[in-house]
């Protein structure tokens, strides 16, 4: 099964395409972009996240709710990105030595399922 990605690079960048696995702690990112096809290894510490999205379109007026408590999905964090952004969900397993973790979006109505978010592209995050 192929997965849905937008990859967010660090500098602003962003690209679309496919996965068909993923690996959290490789250094190097397999993935077909989505307009032709052609295949890219990206250097995973040149991103910021990596969605794993519902729809490559989303919804650009869609404002997420951050106060919905999902039960069974781990321990509820917010993360702050250097460019500012900020999001809030839940995590299993971090580790400020590893590269990234996934993030499942607290907002289950978002277009986002989950994110691989890259610890060095962030500037805090904390427990809520």
């Amino acid at each position: 099964m192929f997965n849905k990605i937008v990859i967010r690079y660090a500098d602003g960048k962003i690209r679309k395409g496919t996965k068909e696995d993923f690996f959290p702690y490789k250094d190097i990112l397999h993935f077909a972009d989505k307009d032709n096809g052609s295949c890219h290894d990206i250097d995973i510490k040149d991103l910021k996240a990596v969605f794993f999205v519902k729809t490559f379109e989303g919804n650009p007026n869609y404002h997420e709710k951050y106060d919905i408590e999902k039960t069974g999905s781990g321990r509820k964090i917010m993360v702050h990105f250097k460019d500012t952004e900020k999001m809030v969900g839940y995590f299993h397993r971090y580790s400020p030595t590893k590269t990234g973790f996934i993030l499942i979006p607290a907002d289950p109505d978002c277009n986002n399922e989950k994110v691989f978010v890259i610890i060095a592209a962030t500037t805090k995050i904390y427990f809520i």
